[in-house]
């Protein structure tokens, strides 16, 4: 019997490539082969940043396409990047399948594209190869793509995705609920950004239709009323490299492991852990504000501080804030995020709430500060305030700034009070025993594989 043999495509997002790449590497342990996909410019990413290069055995190949930018273009302009790849990457990804079926022994034989990239399900239909979607952020936000025509059939958005409405929208009566404007495609103040990003939902909504499997990075224990509202959608979650006692990989800057030296040397739940993802940008104003909070907070703390975090070329600390800061904070460029959150040392996590960094910080029974930018972060922090109740908002004034006072504030408030511990323990136990033998999303992940492994 020829092996099977499964194609792995991303959106080019750091968010989307790493909880994607740890599905590839669970096939790969399970002998099936995989090629995963990147655009170009990812590519090479997350090629430089490999930290086991030869580590599956020859079964999972790394290969690029393009995305039809040119390689100085600016492809934080999502506008931009989600037309070029609706116009470049199907006909690429075509290309690709026919030259691996004509020149390889071992024929692609499954999709799994992000659902983000639906036009990828429909090529792999076009070209008859069984196809599954896979969704890496909350299900939540998943549930208001899929339900994009009700939201316009009840006058909530417009017919190319713009909210008419200030009203709060709850799917259903258990959903959290959410601000139109907080809706994933409608979260950005560029209307043509707006618009094309709703292109990739309608994509997305009709990927749903046409694939066999629909698995989330997700699980019951987390976000029962949404895998309620659309029994289709298949908890294999969370896909953490940790649940194999393995390192993270598909980053695209590389992390900094010094870090975890110097947590060694903290006490036992004294760090503030504090990480903003992939996106996240901020101004001159608040990126002072937030140094000093730290400072402000009398505690040990390890902060990332990512290339093109602020508006301004270089990152400026106030004066002497280095030197007084010297002696209980860390400044790094990029960490080893899930190694950082399960050291005994960190006791909270201040947080964009993408899924990925929620996911992490509930896996290790961590209470959060909630600091959400944009897209699906404001439906994770209403699920970490309002319905885990394992954190706490930081509030902006009224200039739209959260002050040193604010932080400082709610950090205190979040170590003091240990029901934010408790709860968070309490939901890790339950996560993770999704994750194991006889758990829900270990079973759904394992007749996907046999699935997968059927001819």
């Amino acid at each position: 019997m020829a092996q099977p043999h499964v194609l792995v495509i991303p959106y080019p997002a750091q968010g989307h490539v790493i909880p994607i790449m740890e599905l590839g590497q669970q096939l790969v342990e399970q002998g099936i082969r995989v090629t995963f996909i990147n655009t170009e410019v990812n590519h090479k990413l997350v090629t430089s940043n490999w930290l086991v290069k030869d580590g599956f055995g020859g079964l999972m190949q790394m290969v690029s396409i393009p995305d039809g930018l040119e390689p100085w273009d600016d492809r934080s302009d999502l506008c931009k990047l989600t037309l070029s790849i609706l116009h470049t990457m199907p006909h690429k990804l075509e290309e690709l399948i026919e030259t691996i079926n004509k020149e390889d022994n071992s024929k692609v034989t499954c999709v799994i594209a992000d659902d983000c990239m639906g036009w990828a399900v429909r090529v792999a239909k076009k070209m008859g190869i069984r196809r599954a979607a896979f969704w890496p952020a909350s299900v939540a936000m998943l549930a208001s793509m899929l339900s994009f025509q009700k939201l316009i059939d009840d006058g909530i958005i417009n017919e190319k995705g713009i909210p008419l409405k200030d009203e709060t929208i709850q799917l259903s009566e258990t959903m959290p609920p959410i601000k139109p404007e907080n809706l994933g495609w409608a979260c950005f103040k560029d209307v043509a950004i707006v618009e094309a990003s709703f292109q990739v939902v309608k994509e997305a909504e009709e990927a749903s239709r046409l694939t066999e499997w629909f698995i989330c990075n997700s699980t019951t224990e987390l976000e029962a009323a949404a895998f309620s509202l659309y029994p289709q959608l298949l908890p294999i979650g969370p896909l953490l490299a940790s649940n194999r006692l393995a390192d993270q990989t598909g980053h695209f800057w590389q992390e900094d492991p010094t870090c975890l030296t110097w947590l060694d040397q903290q006490q036992p739940c004294s760090v503030i852990y504090i990480a903003f993802g992939s996106f996240t940008i901020f101004d001159k104003t608040q990126f002072e504000e937030l140094a000093l909070g730290l400072e402000l907070s009398n505690k040990p703390f390890l902060w990332v501080v990512r290339p093109g975090m602020t508006t301004e070329t270089t990152t400026g600390y106030s004066g002497g804030y280095m030197e007084r800061v010297s002696s209980r904070g860390r400044i790094v460029s990029w960490a080893p995020q899930q190694k950082v959150l399960a050291h005994p040392s960190v006791a909270c996590f201040i947080s964009h709430c993408g899924w990925n960094s929620t996911l992490e910080g509930v896996t290790n029974g961590l209470p959060f500060l909630c600091w959400p930018y944009f897209a699906d972060q404001f439906h994770n922090e209403t699920y970490i305030c309002d319905i885990w109740k394992t954190g706490l908002r930081l509030e902006k004034d009224e200039t739209g700034i959260i002050t040193r006072g604010e932080i400082k504030s709610k950090v205190e408030k979040l170590l003091s009070d240990k029901t934010f511990t408790v709860k968070a323990l309490d939901i890790k136990e339950k996560v993770t025993s999704s994750v194991t033998k006889g758990g829900r999303s270990h079973r759904n992940l394992c007749n996907f594989i046999e699935w997968i492994q059927e001819r």
